[in-house]
């Protein structure tokens, strides 16, 4: 069996005694309490702050938890309370479309997938959940890049790649899109990505009303759009997924939008 890696058992260890107790310590508390030397406590506090996890006052010469430490705590709790709050109109779109519907959101330069509902019926198919996507292309990158300044940052400075021939690279045209995108509330990707798939996505807001994430259908061409109106989107399926986003977002205090 591989072993522990101590520095990080120890940095871990650190963390925890931090989070307890007083709220701050110094360096002679924190060490006799970890049983630890006193310059092996001061590297890994010194390391730990210079990442942001620990904060030293100066007055005092005290550690806490850094602010670091305290937005990954709050992103973790966003995160598991969006996928909470969006599992009941997840699969109510799953089932009302017919279609697989993804929940993402932004994570680096690309859209983070944390929850993926089946397509219900027998076909074979693979959970998502993990998987990356690009901002540029897809539907739910779109919508991020749109509303979120954040990842409309990431989008332009990232590489937008060519997937297949309909892909939009050029910066000005991208720029377009999103202001589309803004005007109608919802994104979509027509074989953008992948050829012969097709996606519409929407925003989802807080109750700050900032953007949080995204939620949105995937599903073959000939069954998002119809076949009649020169590869039009189906308008029912548009709403559906609008509608899902308004619910999630209401459901996380957006209220109406």
């Amino acid at each position: 069996m591989a072993r522990n890696i101590q520095s990080l058992e120890r940095a871990a260890a650190m963390l925890r005694l931090l989070a307890g107790g007083e709220r701050r310590l110094g360096l002679s508390d924190i060490a006799s309490s970890l049983d630890l030397a006193k310059g092996t406590a001061h590297g890994i506090l010194r390391t730990l702050q210079a990442e942001g996890f620990v904060e030293q006052d100066e007055a005092s010469g005290r550690y806490q938890l850094g602010a670091e430490l305290l937005r990954l705590g709050t992103t973790y709790l966003d995160v598991h309370e969006l996928r909470a709050r969006a599992l009941v109109w997840t699969d109510d779109l799953a089932r009302s479309s017919g279609e697989s519907v993804y929940l993402g959101v932004l994570h680096q330069q690309g859209v983070l997938i944390v929850h993926h509902v089946f397509r219900p019926d027998d076909s074979r198919q693979v959970l998502e959940i993990g998987a990356m996507q690009p901002l540029h292309c897809t539907a739910l990158g779109k919508v991020l890049s749109a509303y979120d300044p954040v990842a409309h940052s990431e989008a332009l400075e990232s590489d937008r790649k060519a997937f297949t021939e309909r892909t939009v690279c050029d910066l000005e045209d991208f720029e377009q899109l999103l202001d589309v995108t803004r005007a109608r509330g919802y994104a979509a990707d027509v074989e953008e990505t992948w050829e012969g798939v097709a996606s519409i996505a929407a925003p989802i807001h807080d109750r700050r009303r900032m953007p949080v994430g995204a939620v949105g259908i995937t599903g073959a061409v000939e069954r998002l759009c119809r076949p009649d109106e020169d590869g039009a989107l189906r308008p029912d399926l548009i709403a559906a997924v609008r509608d899902c986003a308004r619910a999630v977002s209401r459901d996380l205090g957006a209220g109406r939008f």
